[in-house]
């Protein structure tokens, strides 16, 4: 488990979680809002499949007290970058603050890392919930566009000040 002890909006402490025999079927049926489809996936299961199949993302659920309510994924690019990826939170858990506790956690754990210097995602242009949410965090754009979406980039050391607020 890799908690900061985070709360949520409503008071649920926020951690994220291996993806495991137990909680893999209620990872997989996170689900977005409607709204949100042309941005992510209708289902978390295709952010589990790409973990098990590409061996490149690792998957981590992330769970509001003991409930799951969303997905996360973070890996480690040839250039030394950390990166986070596949977040979805469960329509029915957003507005809550769940969204911000986790990247925020993650954040944490990967700048921990004694290798790690740089943090990085990416997200649609067109997703300004997600540009106000990074951009939140600390997050700035670069001018390099993958796979047609905005990647943003934080330092592992500022990452100290971001978290902690």
């Amino acid at each position: 488990m890799i908690t900061l002890r985070l709360l949520d909006g409503v008071g649920r402490q926020v951690a994220l979680h291996d993806v495991d025999d137990e909680n893999w079927r209620a990872v997989a049926d996170v689900a977005p809002l409607d709204g949100q489809r042309r941005y992510v996936p209708a289902l978390a299961a295709r952010y589990l499949l790409l973990s098990l199949r590409e061996g490149v993302w690792n998957s981590l659920a992330v769970c509001a007290d003991d409930t799951v309510v969303g997905h996360v994924m973070w890996g480690r690019d040839e250039d030394g970058s950390y990166w986070i990826g596949g977040m979805l939170i469960d329509a029915a858990e957003q507005g809550k603050g769940v969204g911000r506790a986790a990247a925020r956690t993650l954040m944490r754990w990967l700048a921990d890392r004694t290798d790690c210097e740089v943090l990085r995602l990416s997200y649609h242009p067109d997703n300004t919930t997600a540009e106000r949410l990074y951009t939140s965090l600390g997050f700035r754009p670069l001018p390099t566009v993958e796979d047609d979406e905005v990647v943003a980039e934080l330092s592992a050391k500022a990452v100290g000040a971001t978290a902690a607020d």
